[in-house]
């Protein structure tokens, strides 16, 4: 009300003043106007710290989703600039492109997921596909075809657009389909990502092969995700500010390192066992409460092979190599897991100030040459322009692309394709 007065002249202020004074005189029987002025003083300061304090709160907010916003800034304008060339657009990965290029919305079917911070996201997935699906050329309503069956109903579906691996009913279990799966195909460091979509029961995946291993001797082997918990023997974690994935898409992320076992949730490690007492030994996705009132849905399912750290890698190649940094389908739109990565490489030049790279762009053989060309060459210029934003400096990086001039593995699997698109970072 008092700072209303402003709006007056000084008049009308004083008048006003003066009726307002003797009002609350009027009100508080017993005090003197000198008492009113003096209270009338105190609490126009306490009010407009209180309104400082406010702004002081937003700005912190603000800064801390810097990054987020980053990548939603660019997502925008990439949307934007679709949107307004409707029916003239170009893709130069074909829909058949492995996970590391596939969006995990769905803003039919799924409730739009919330902004996420994955400034802190510490998840680095391994340099060496062993096995990928991306479900490409498979028929709705099949099997898919890289998996085995153990039990229940599990087919292809296209859900938003993509196609899913869908549990209907009957406790599915699938396993990958590989050549000696009774062996120990785990490696000592691996880690294995996928998209989930739960209608609000449980997710399951064992670390055995439940249909052609035995189980190991611990009494539980097996990592259960329910819509807002994650717990595999002996760690159970909540997601923070009492979240949930139900009825959402949800990027889930295991990382084993000799006995070390983390897990997440999007940007989130809920799982941390420093010593599993078990070794695992395959991989099962298991569904129990699926029916056809509670489906599931997976898609953009990775297993890789982990490395040595990235100075240990830049002493002994002179580069690092990343598979891991995954932008959307034919576009050089980040995605947010790529995250992990990108704070792992910029801590590095942080602390080894002598390090400068080159960021250096690949793709597979999809699609038309020129058009990978230029895509690599942005998708190299998006990476850069990222650790610019994170605070290195621009003098200590530069960018390139290559196309599919240079593949490091076979184009003819999904394995082979997702190890050819990659981001170097060449040591100059």
């Amino acid at each position: 009300m008092f700072n209303r007065l402003k709006n007056y002249s000084p008049t009308h202020r004083k008048m006003k003043t003066i009726a307002i004074t003797a009002l609350l005189i009027l009100l508080c029987g017993g005090l003197s106007a000198q008492d009113i002025f003096e209270r009338i003083d105190r609490k126009t300061k306490e009010r407009a710290n209180r309104r400082t304090d406010q702004g002081i709160d937003k700005g912190l907010d603000k800064i801390e989703d810097g990054v987020t916003d980053i990548f939603r800034s660019d997502k925008d304008k990439d949307d934007k600039d679709e949107n307004s060339n409707t029916g003239n657009k170009t893709v130069t990965e074909n829909a058949s492109q492995t996970s590391s290029d596939e969006s995990t919305g769905d803003a039919d079917k799924a409730e739009e997921a919330p902004a996420l911070n994955w400034s802190k996201y510490d998840f680095v997935p391994g340099d060496k596909v062993i096995f990928e699906d991306n479900l490409a050329g498979e028929e709705n309503g099949e099997f898919p075809s890289r998996w085995d069956l153990v039990e229940g109903n599990t087919e292809v579906a296209n859900f938003g657009g993509d196609n899913v691996i869908m549990f209907r009913g009957g406790a599915p279990i699938i396993v990958p389909y590989l050549k000696n799966p009774g062996s120990d195909y785990l490696p000592d460091i691996f880690t294995v990502e996928f998209d989930l979509y739960i209608p609000g029961n449980s997710f399951t995946v064992y670390m055995y092969d439940r249909k052609n291993q035995r189980s190991p001797s611990s009494s539980s082997t097996a990592l259960n995700i329910w819509s807002e918990t994650m717990e595999i023997y002996p760690a159970r974690s909540k997601l923070p500010n009492s979240g949930s994935i139900a009825k959402r898409w949800a990027h889930i992320a295991i990382a084993y390192t000799q006995g070390k076992y983390k897990a997440y949730v999007d940007d989130t490690r809920l799982i941390n066992i420093p010593h599993l007492d078990y070794n695992p030994t395959g991989i099962s996705l298991h569904c129990y409460h699926a029916n056809d009132q509670n489906r599931s849905y997976v898609k953009n399912f990775r297993l890789a092979e982990g490395g040595v750290k990235y100075y240990d890698r830049v002493l002994q190649d002179g580069k690092i190599v990343a598979n891991g940094i995954r932008f959307d389908m034919g576009k050089a739109t980040l995605r947010p897991e790529s995250m992990g990565i990108i704070n792992e490489i910029c801590e590095l030049m942080n602390q080894h100030p002598e390090l400068n790279f080159s960021v250096e762009g690949h793709t597979d053989s999809d699609g038309n040459d020129d058009l990978n060309q230029k895509l690599s060459e942005d998708r190299a210029k998006t990476v850069l322009n990222t650790l610019v934003n994170m605070g290195i400096s621009k003098d200590r990086l530069r960018s390139k692309g290559f196309g599919e001039s240079k593949p490091i593995d076979t184009n003819s699997t999904a394995e082979g394709k997702a190890n050819n698109r990659r981001v170097e970072f060449v040591k100059i």
